[in-house]
């Protein structure tokens, strides 16, 4: 079964996946950029984007590096090689207790658990950019090379989207390694094979068979080549022919670092097969997940963030349908009141607003727009776009409270609606309402929803008990919906099309 896993990427390795149980492993973790990145939303309607910070890739010298660099001093039950050890505290000499120190020490842990889990024949593939690249391969040959595996390729992905620099070369490539667990690793060729371009060979000779197929011929060791321009050749490390996603490009989810489905497409077909077993355990916005599905690959997903585990649930079924998300095994998320206690109370930075998140995205069944503007809105945490009509829309907003709710909560919600005109507002909260919360709520009256005949009362108030006990979600026609099934209609009639 396919799985989907909310929580801390090494927590899981470490005790929700088994040795040697997968067969390719992409990761795509952050560069160690120093910066914030946030996810735009499009809202519908006339609001501006919004934007939720969907990751940091800020590091500092805390709690958590100071754990993984005793750790690995340590070797605590063995986990780590000797070689690993020796550079880890190399590198505390040389780098000092930083912000670079930190970076790597999280990914050295996280990169020694993913080797256990790969199956013999199993291949790795971590993403970066020249930022820390050349310090991230020595961990990688520390953990691969020193226990039978190798280092493979430094693929070059070459694109030419983004600014243009004015005092430097333009930094147009990202850098994928790939490492092989054994000398017996699994590698599809015939999957990925290119066309041969019809460029120049200057060292060969052009020509054409009687049957017309043109081919370029050299002499070597007696004997002659041939190398037809219509066959098959494997790409070469420089992969310059997958563009970056564009602004306007119809895959974008507004996720900042989401890679095109096409890389990812090569990655999986080349080192995996039909039936194989893909983990990306820095999932981020699913393209790792969504490109295994559609080539009927089981697959297994990680990542720290609701919104990106939400992002990714409804990524899927817009692409493949209810029945997909609903066999999906997911793991972490709050199932009780216990959890969503705990989840609410997580004293972690890295976490921050989670439980908001989770709370809002899992009752609106992940059609809200997360909200983090900062001013006189900052009472807002999320809003979502309901159908009124077959062409119009109206908002909805949410706040989400973890204590000490009261009345007055309520009556600031209120005026919070008529600011951003807004035809309906929800609290939910962690706490029971009191009674004069209800009382006040009912007193802002009813929403008539003349496309479903029915009232709505235009302040609700949902607990998260009902939301994880009663299973209680939004019920109104969501304007996500109809864009989704506008864009179902048009692939069907194109496929229509196609057959006829």
């Amino acid at each position: 079964m396919n799985s989907l896993y909310y929580g801390d990427n090494l927590d899981v390795l470490r005790k929700k996946i088994k040795d040697e149980t997968v067969d390719l492993c992409y990761i795509d973790p952050p560069f160690n950029s120093k910066r914030n990145y946030n996810q735009i939303y499009n809202n519908i309607g006339e609001e501006d984007r919004a934007q939720a910070q969907a990751f940091t890739d800020i590091w500092t010298w805390d709690d958590f590096a100071i754990s993984g660099f005793s750790e690995i001093l340590a070797n605590d039950r063995g986990r780590f090689r000797s070689q690993l050890v020796a550079l880890v505290k190399g590198l505390h000499g040389v780098l000092g207790e930083g912000t670079l120190l930190a970076y790597l020490i999280g990914i050295a842990l996280r990169i020694t658990e993913i080797h256990r889990v790969l199956k013999k024949t199993g291949t790795f593939y971590l993403h970066c950019d020249p930022t820390s690249s050349h310090y991230l391969k020595l961990i990688l040959d520390c953990v691969f090379v020193t226990q039978g595996g190798d280092f493979r390729n430094e693929i070059v992905w070459a694109y030419e989207s983004g600014g243009r620099a004015k005092k430097d070369f333009g930094r147009k490539h990202d850098v994928i390694f790939r490492y092989s667990k054994s000398g017996n690793w699994s590698f599809h060729a015939d999957e990925v094979l290119l066309l041969r371009r019809n460029a120049r060979h200057n060292h060969m000779k052009k020509s054409t068979d009687p049957d017309g197929r043109r081919y370029w011929s050299i002499k070597s060791a007696g004997k002659e080549y041939k190398y037809y321009s219509d066959e098959g050749v494997i790409p070469s490390d420089v992969w310059s022919d997958i563009s970056h996603l564009q602004q306007k490009d119809p895959e974008r989810l507004g996720y900042p670092t989401q890679k095109p489905e096409a890389l990812l497409e090569r990655i999986v077909q080349a080192s995996s097969k039909e039936g194989d077993l893909v983990l990306d355990a820095y999932c981020g916005c699913g393209t790792t997940v969504a490109v295994a599905q559609r080539l009927n690959r089981q697959w297994i997903g990680i990542d720290i963030t609701y919104q990106s585990v939400s992002l990714i649930l409804r990524r899927l079924e817009f692409a493949f349908g209810k029945d997909v998300v609903d066999g999906i095994s997911l793991d972490g998320i709050p199932r009780d009141m216990e959890s969503a206690y705990a989840l609410a109370h997580k004293k972690d930075d890295r976490l921050r607003k989670e439980f908001e998140k989770w709370a809002v995205l899992t009752y609106t069944n992940n059609r809200a727009i997360i909200n983090e503007k900062k001013g006189a809105d900052a009472g807002i945490d999320a809003v979502a776009y309901f159908l009124t009509g077959k062409n119009d829309n109206a908002k909805i907003i949410f706040q989400v409270k973890s204590g000490g709710v009261k009345r007055g909560d309520i009556a600031t919600l209120g005026g919070d609606m008529e600011r951003e005109k807004a035809a309906l507002a929800v609290l939910i909260t962690l706490e029971e309402p009191s009674r004069p919360m209800l009382a006040e709520a009912k007193a802002a009256g009813p929403y008539r929803h003349e496309t479903m005949g029915r009232n709505y009362d235009r302040i609700g108030i949902v607990t998260i008990e009902e939301i994880v006990a009663e299973g209680k979600r939004l019920d109104i026609p969501m304007s996500l919906e109809v864009v989704a099934a506008a864009k179902r209609a048009v692939q069907e009639k194109q496929i229509e099309m196609e057959l006829t």
